[in-house]
């Protein structure tokens, strides 16, 4: 059975909630006191950015431009 690109974002969108709640663990989880330079830290922080950015993608409406609506504020075929 082939999978549609629906059934593959649905999966995504899954992976990209159980990673998110994993590193939601292991930040809470992470020794105290954590000093600004912490570089693993930092990083796990920076993970979490990251995750949320792409979930936060997978849901955000794009805009393609076309000849007959170039931008976004054109509600109307430009001819």
């Amino acid at each position: 059975m082939q999978d549609s690109y629906t059934d593959c974002l649905t999966v995504a969108r899954a992976e990209l909630a159980t990673a998110q709640r994993l590193l939601a663990a292991e930040i809470s989880a992470y020794p105290t006191p954590i000093s600004g330079c912490d570089a693993q830290f930092n990083h796990l922080l920076a993970e979490r950015v990251r995750i949320a950015d792409a979930l936060s993608q997978l849901d955000a409406s794009v805009f393609v431009p076309t000849p007959r609506m170039p931008t976004p504020a054109d509600r109307m075929e430009s001819r």
